[in-house]
């Protein structure tokens, strides 16, 4: 295993659900303070390492939490009964090995289920509400799980191990979304070691962002950039059942890039200098339409007079569950990209994309609008 999948590795497999990163957070800080001249964070947990001393302050900032779980009860039994921390879709959780991270240690459980031998014809029909679920850790009752630590308000984290499928660049792991954002922001400071740029790059990942953008807004003001990219995966629809239209986003054809989610519209002139910089390099890049979701970047460009912002990220399947993949390519270019638009986001730059009156656009792209 080469030392980027042992860095991808080590990002998937700490834990971090939203509220409780700590674990995570120590990962990344051990390797912003190698990558940086300064490491600074938040008030929440959020944190991003500093290169360069002199110029516009851009930030790449992915988010470290997961989806994942929080103990609300321990029955008389001892089964856990529990919160989800993000989105989940009860169809994927059921019979799924978990860690319930006490005082005392980390636990194994799994989440619940029936035998289908006795589920009645309607039960088969409908999706459990997590409500309805619990977590066996093997205790008997409530006093023997105190026993072990469980306590309410104990994370609970899914269990997925990185592992490299037989076509080698499809790598499957929990918590892609989004340590594949940290891996992101980590290995595009790396490779500004061996560059010059005409600005200040902070780098890092923000919190909670799975349970409605909250750390994206701290880092956001602490930071106060000009230019901010949220570092992020998108939902990828090559696989049975995903989309009908005509061209969708797959693994391996590139990074997303942003063009619409819920909480953002990406600055028009941000928009076109990335474009323009992924096609000057022969980057290869996906368009992402994102009516049901939105991002960190939601919050980064309302701060203070407004941040220009756009996602930057890659597909993965089967996230919000217990195991995603993403590809290796979408990775590596997703990187490039990052590095590429540092390099050219000077001073001129950055004034031109905050100045609103005089897009790049031709009269076709206006005719496409309706302009």
């Amino acid at each position: 295993m080469d030392k980027d999948l042992a860095l991808m590795k080590e990002l998937t497999e700490a834990a971090g659900p939203a509220g409780f990163e700590v674990q995570i957070h120590e990962v990344m800080k051990q390797h912003l303070t190698r990558l940086s001249t300064e490491v600074l964070s938040d008030n929440l947990g959020g944190i991003a390492g500093r290169r360069g001393t002199h110029g516009p302050k851009i930030m790449l900032a992915a988010h470290m939490d997961e989806v994942a779980f929080m103990v609300t009860q321990v029955t008389k039994d001892g089964f856990l009964r529990f919160q989800p921390l993000g989105g989940w879709w009860g169809h994927v959780m059921l019979a799924q090995r978990v860690t319930v991270l006490t005082k005392k240690g980390a636990l194994t459980g799994v989440i619940g289920s029936k035998a289908p031998h006795v589920l009645s014809i309607e039960e088969r029909r409908n999706v459990l509400e997590p409500e309805t679920m619990f977590v066996d850790i093997g205790a008997a009752s409530r006093e023997e799980a105190e026993r072990f630590g469980v306590d309410v308000g104990d994370p609970v984290v899914p269990v997925c191990p990185f592992e490299i499928l037989p076509n080698p660049k499809m790598l499957l792991a929990k918590a892609w979304d989004n340590r594949a954002g940290c891996y992101m922001a980590l290995k595009a400071l790396e490779s500004l070691q061996q560059e010059s740029h005409p600005n200040i790059v902070y780098a890092g990942a923000t919190v909670q962002e799975e349970v409605g953008l909250r750390g994206a807004e701290t880092l956001a003001h602490t930071i106060a950039p000009d230019i901010a990219f949220a570092l992020d995966v998108g939902v990828a629809e090559d696989t049975p059942g995903m989309s009908g239209k005509e061209e969708h986003i797959r693994l391996g054809a590139g990074p997303l890039l942003g063009f619409y989610d819920r909480s953002m519209i990406p600055h028009l002139h941000l928009r076109d200098f990335v474009i323009e910089t992924a096609r000057e390099n022969g980057i290869p890049y996906q368009i992402e339409i994102m009516p049901g979701g939105g991002t960190d970047a939601g919050k980064f460009h309302t701060v203070n007079r407004g941040i220009p912002s756009m996602v930057i990220g890659v597909a993965a399947r089967y996230i919000h569950s217990h195991v995603s993949v993403v590809h290796r390519d979408d990775l590596d270019n997703a990187v490039r990209l990052l590095v590429a638009l540092i390099k050219r986001l000077d001073e001129t730059a950055v004034q031109h994309i905050k100045g609103m009156g005089s897009r790049r656009v031709g009269e076709k792209e206006y005719a496409r609008m309706g302009v």
